[in-house]
């Protein structure tokens, strides 16, 4: 089984950005949580992060036919772009979006999610725990 993590804008500054909503964990770490929890599962991960949403959308379409499933945290693009949830519609692989914060009890503008009408399922507030509970999901559902 082959997974797609996808971070956007922002997410390389964890543990320096806000680590009182986002946590202290660095993004260094979150790739070793992801790298940790593929091995255990036995499946294959590609990391990418961007902090443009054009690159987040072209790495969504390269991913077609490729991946089985896609891990992404749209982060502030969550709350305004239709463009990556076309592009998730367009591919038809199985997402599941991920929080680190828990946005429901942020600012109202946070609890909208574009990108999440299309994924299946959505880990929030679980700090980086949530990406293992995403990549357990799919391999438990697909692989």
């Amino acid at each position: 089984m082959k997974i797609l993590v996808i971070n956007g804008p922002n997410i390389n500054m964890l543990g320096i950005r806000e680590p009182g909503v986002y946590g202290k964990s660095s993004y260094e770490d979150l790739l070793k949580l992801l790298d940790q929890t593929a091995r255990e599962l036995q499946i294959q991960i590609k990391h990418f992060q961007s902090n443009h949403e054009g690159c987040i959308i072209d790495e969504i379409q390269a991913a077609y036919e490729i991946y089985d499933g896609i891990v992404i945290n749209p982060a502030g693009y969550t709350h305004t772009s239709v463009a990556i949830l076309d592009a998730l519609k367009a591919v038809s692989i199985p997402a599941v979006e991920v929080h680190i914060s828990n946005v429901d009890s942020r600012e109202d503008f946070r609890k909208i999610s574009y990108p999440g009408m299309y994924c299946e399922q959505t880990f929030k507030g679980y700090g980086i725990a949530g990406y293992a509970m995403a990549l357990n999901y799919l391999k438990e559902k697909y692989g």
